[in-house]
Order: C-alpha cells, then structure tokens, then sequence
C-alpha cells in the first residue's frame, strides 16, 4: 500500500484551481430555477439564465451563492450560458487572494 504525503500542520495542501480560458467567466450563482437551470451574476455585470449540461447533471451540485465557472453560448450568449465547474471554498478563498473576485464585490451595489 502507497502511503499518502503527510501535510505538517498550519499549512495547506497545494491543489490546482482551475481558471477561466478562452470565453469562460467567473459567476455567482443567484438562483435556481428548477430544471437544472439557474440565474447566474456574471464578472461582465450581466445577468445570465445558466444550464447544467447533462454530461455534468448527477455530478455537479450546486447552490446559491456558489462560485462558478461558465461558458456562454455562441448563440444568445448575452443571456444564456452553461454552468461547467463548480469552486469549493478553498479554491474561492484562492481566488480572492489573486484577485479574481474583485469585480464581484464592485457589482453587489446594483
């Protein structure tokens, strides 16, 4: 048996968090509306009605107020888009340390 790498204490485990590509934008998921759709607020400032494909359907559980990664459509992609990675809170915590969250807290005033 492999024996996992022991982490000393006070410090983190490293994981790689995934970040946007391409057309991809960072979002905070604001409602669900049922059939695995959902309103998403989007970095860009717009408000985006979001699917979950069904490739991902049974392994992506979210909420509102998750952090997500989206992909909007070619088509209509002003006002639809596809839900494609979900951040655990580790990884969000990661992401404001970098600065990628900023925007989010600029849009909260509207």
């Amino acid at each position: 048996m492999a024996k996992e790498p022991q982490v000393p204490e006070g410090e983190e485990e490293f994981t790689r968090v995934r970040t946007p590509r391409g057309k991809e934008l960072l979002g905070i998921l604001e409602q669900r509306l049922g059939g695995s759709r959902a309103k998403v607020r989007c970095l860009d400032g717009k408000t985006r009605n979001c699917r979950i494909p069904g490739r991902l359907k049974r392994k992506l559980w979210v909420r509102e107020n998750d952090v997500v990664l989206i992909e909007p459509w070619e088509f209509d992609g002003d006002e639809k888009g596809d839900i494609i990675f979900k951040y655990r809170p580790i990884q969000v915590q990661w992401l404001q340390r970098n600065g990628m969250l900023d925007k989010l807290q600029d849009l909260d005033e509207f």
